[in-house]
């Protein structure tokens, strides 16, 4: 048992295992309502509400890689032969999707803009339906405010997982694409090779210096053993609800009364562009699902401005075309990280055209 430092310094391990126990309760409890993803859901809306009244909940260090390795690991095994042939198919509306980021992007960096004043660079990477690390990394180097693109995307992340997982369950589209993973159950012989390539792949990102190496590195070792045939294994359940909570952990320690009460007029138009992002891309969704003939709430999920774990997690657990979700998510991560520099330099152009013009 730790005992308390005469200090009056909170022990070391006291608030992580703390923050662990509550999100775990609130898993349970989500999961006792049936409500949808609980055991992300449920410790990022009960952590996120602990910390905004006050308590000094952390998460472990190693929360998000360690969540992003099993969820990654897991998404991998979608990855069968037949699976990839058939994504091949879907390439036109995969690209579509990616490519469709930056446009989005700098509609909603126009409405954030006009409703705060800040920056062009600062209002494009806020708005950028990308990964928030990434986001804040390229804001910075352009001279724009890395908090208010971090707050930005933290508030984003929370807004898309509340929001698009409920509509999509309670427009009653639950399992209406179905795909076969490579292991459906846990296999102990086989699981060390599981083991080896997700963490191989995960050693070959972190070693080229690539973004999201967790998630994206352990897909894509165990994507290419799935590919090949090998004798894999599931991980089992109980460790993939941990890496989801993990997930939603990670997310909800990103929320404190600071955090509302730094800008609450830029947190209010952050939730109005995120909600233009939002809107916009279902509509898109919805006209990529139509002309291609693909399942309406599978494009949904491949389209929303989620990150790549989270939007992953809910294909998977409501058994919506995982693979063509990851991979649309997986090619709008490259498709930004590679454009967004000179993609902000065009929208930096036009707005101070725009603005001198208004003058």
């Amino acid at each position: 048992m730790t005992t308390p430092r005469s200090d009056g310094a909170r022990p070391r391990f006291a608030a992580p295992l703390l923050t662990l126990a509550l999100a775990t309760a609130a898993g349970f409890a989500a999961a006792v309502v049936k409500l949808p993803l609980p055991w992300m859901i449920g410790p990022l809306f009960a952590v996120a509400a602990l910390r905004l009244a006050g308590l000094e909940l952390v998460a472990p260090r190693p929360a998000r890689h360690a969540g992003q390795w099993v969820i990654g690991t897991t998404l991998g095994l979608s990855f069968t032969a037949p699976v990839v042939a058939q994504l091949s198919l879907n390439a036109p509306l995969i690209a579509a999707i990616a490519f469709s980021a930056v446009p989005v992007g700098m509609l909603c960096a126009l409405l954030l803009r006009r409703l705060t004043g800040v920056d062009a660079a600062t209002a494009f990477f806020c708005a950028l339906p990308g990964g928030a690390s990434e986001m804040a990394t390229l804001a910075e180097r352009r001279g724009a405010s890395a908090e208010r693109v971090a707050t930005a995307h933290a508030l984003r992340m929370m807004l898309v997982v509340a929001v698009v997982p409920f509509v999509i369950v309670q427009a009653g589209a639950h399992g209406s694409d179905q795909w076969t993973p490579a292991a459906a159950k846990v296999e102990w012989m086989h699981l060390p090779l599981l083991l080896a390539t997700s963490l191989a792949g995960v050693a070959a990102l972190r070693l080229a210096r690539l973004p999201n190496a967790w998630i994206l590195g352990a897909l894509g070792g165990v994507a290419v053993a799935s590919a090949l045939a090998l004798p894999l294994s599931a991980l089992p359940r109980w460790l993939v609800n941990a890496g989801q909570l993990l997930i939603g952990v990670s997310l909800a320690t990103r929320f404190s009364p600071e955090f509302v009460r730094s800008a609450p007029r830029f947190i209010l138009a952050a939730t109005a562009s995120t909600g233009l992002c939002m809107t916009t891309l279902a509509i898109l969704a919805g006209v990529l699902s139509w002309a291609l003939q693909v399942p309406l709430a599978t494009v949904v999920l491949a389209a929303a401005p989620g990150g790549v774990t989270e939007m992953s997690i809910t294909a998977q657990v409501l058994h919506l075309g995982v693979p063509l979700v990851t991979a649309a998510h997986v090619l709008r991560v490259i498709v930004l990280s590679l454009s967004a520099p000179a993609a902000c330099r065009v929208f930096e152009r036009w707005a101070t055209r725009r603005a001198s013009a208004e003058r």
